[in-house]
């Protein structure tokens, strides 16, 4: 083992918890060394090369464990239904193997959720060569719809796996409960199909989550 890495995972932890309750822009870089136990208050910058570094090895230590069983369960495939599947059930997998209580759900929900790292988001997502494939996949099962439309619904799904998954986490916390991952996925899974196959009322309409009012 890389002696660095004890001290490394310390802090990303300490990291992971205080972003998921306190917000990314409101937690110091010292803070989370002080959180981590580390008496180094540089030591992101040491460990991380800055609040970027660290901000990037978060995302990174999720979508890594993600790949894989990703790409697993992509190759067995042959719906729409099954490339949600591919998509999302990892995820829950990932969260049930958290010890609990797990913070990981609300640091991703607050990661989305802010406008500055959200282009950050956006690159590790795309790093996920899985991600890519099944992406590709729903676009071609769904061709006999919009493009446009299709595209639109498509970016919804992490928000709306993420967002769920951190109301679950937080209501787990709170009320000392097991939040059922399986379950939330299955109910997710189908969820988000539907939306993707639902009929189109306005075809050819620009995004309205986007489009600018003029």
């Amino acid at each position: 083992m890389n002696p660095a890495e004890p001290a490394r995972t310390a802090l990303l932890d300490a990291a992971e918890r205080l972003f998921a309750l306190a917000g990314i822009a409101q937690v110091s870089d010292r803070r989370v060394a002080d959180e981590a136990g580390n008496t180094n208050h540089s030591a992101v910058r040491y460990y991380f090369g800055g609040r970027d570094g660290l901000l990037r090895a978060l995302l990174l230590r999720h979508t890594t464990e993600l790949d894989a069983p990703r790409a697993a369960m992509f190759a067995y495939s042959d719906s729409v239904l099954g490339d949600i599947r591919s998509l999302v059930m990892p995820t829950m997998t990932v969260l049930d193997q958290l010890p609990r209580p797990s913070w990981r759900a609300r640091f991703l929900s607050q990661a989305l959720n802010d406008p500055g790292i959200r282009a950050l988001v956006a690159e590790t997502t795309d790093a996920a060569s899985a991600t890519g494939l099944i992406r590709q996949s729903l676009c071609a099962r769904l061709e006999h719809l919009d493009r446009a439309v299709v595209t639109a619904r498509a970016s919804l799904i992490t928000r709306i796996m993420v967002t769920a998954a951190a109301e679950v986490e937080t209501r787990a916390e709170r009320d000392g409960q097991d939040p059922r991952w399986a379950s939330v996925g299955d109910f997710l899974c189908d969820a988000i199909a539907g939306m993707l196959l639902a009929p189109i009322t306005r075809p050819g309409d620009p995004n309205p989550l986007t489009a600018v009012a003029t």
